[in-house]
């Protein structure tokens, strides 16, 4: 009987503890307390601590992690990634596709031309024989029948050619060479050494009279050897331009050069006798060949190969030369 009052009891007060509760939780008091932002109570709001101020999010560095999960902030634009570089080795050449063209013909070579027996330039007894041969035929003056090619023989030589259908070469070939011979006869000795016409001498200059003497007149453009008063060679001769014209006075060979040349002209001077200064008494191949046509730089020019071989074999250096007018 006593054990059922206390469990009455016992039953009672957990009723009582429940409906309390119940109270509690409907009133929202502690502990059982709602998860509500708005605040009623004045006392409480005056006691709470103001917010903390907005703090900047860092942007995090290249290379580093933002560390769980961090306010979303305007990410940095990424960097363009770098093209890669183009390879070194250097790639094949495609090979073409050749396109087909037509066959070009080969250009003729032009045919090489006839050797040359005999040319400007050449000295020699079949020279002289040419000239005399050309001479019957009335194409060159016996003042050129000398065994020199010069530019007159030349001259002579392209006309023949040009008449007689020949190439016209100005140089003798075998085909001329056997055309002019069928033309022609065989040259004389007096048709091969023709007599010169004497040169137009005057007086003597009374300083050519005595010792060894190369006498050079301008007036009648003539040489004379003399010695002791005796004129031993003559030879037609020509002189410096007038603007290098060849000095007058008396002068001494004071030198002898057999095969002499000019570097400042680029000139032969064969037979070359120096007496003042760069002046000389030599051979020219173009006085032969163009007579009076020409001049030269100061010198005396001899177009008489074979007397002017002589002179230069007798003459000495310390001879006398005098140049003047008379």
């Amino acid at each position: 009987m006593r054990n059922r009052r206390l469990a009455a009891v016992i039953a009672a007060v957990v009723l009582a503890v429940a409906a309390l509760g119940g109270v509690a939780y409907g009133a929202g008091l502690p502990p059982f307390a709602h998860k509500s932002t708005a605040i009623t109570d004045a006392s409480a709001r005056s006691h709470r601590p103001a917010a903390d101020p907005a703090r900047p999010t860092p942007t995090p560095s290249a290379g580093e992690k933002t560390p769980g999960k961090a306010t979303p902030t305007t990410p940095a634009p990424r960097a363009p990634r770098p093209k890669p570089l183009p390879s070194r080795t250097p790639k094949a050449a495609p090979t073409p596709t050749p396109t087909p063209t037509a066959t070009a013909k080969p250009s003729p070579k032009p045919e090489p031309k006839p050797k040359a027996l005999m040319n400007v330039g050449a000295r020699s007894d079949q020279v002289r024989e040419l000239e005399a041969r050309l001479h019957q035929l009335d194409w060159l003056s016996t003042a050129w029948i000398d065994g020199y090619f010069g530019t007159s023989t030349r001259k002579a030589v392209y006309g023949y050619q040009g008449k007689h259908g020949l190439e016209p070469l100005g140089y003798v070939d075998s085909a001329t060479w056997h055309s002019l011979r069928e033309a022609t006869r065989t040259p004389t000795h007096d048709e091969l050494y023709p007599p010169k016409p004497k040169p137009r001498t005057g007086p003597l200059d009374p300083r050519c009279t005595t010792g060894r003497t190369v006498c050079i007149d301008k007036s009648t453009r003539s040489l004379r050897w003399v010695v002791d008063g005796n004129v031993r060679l003559t030879m037609d001769v020509r002189f410096g331009c007038p603007s290098s014209p060849t000095r007058e006075g008396t002068f001494q060979i004071r030198a002898k050069v057999r095969h002499g040349y000019s570097n400042w002209y680029d000139s032969a001077m064969p037979f070359a006798m120096f007496f003042s200064g760069d002046e000389a008494v030599h051979y020219s191949s173009d006085f032969a060949a163009r007579g009076y046509n020409g001049c030269s730089h100061g010198c005396v020019n001899v177009r008489n190969w074979n007397a002017l071989a002589q002179l230069f074999s007798e003459a000495r250096v310390g001879d006398k030369v005098v140049v003047y007018w008379s």
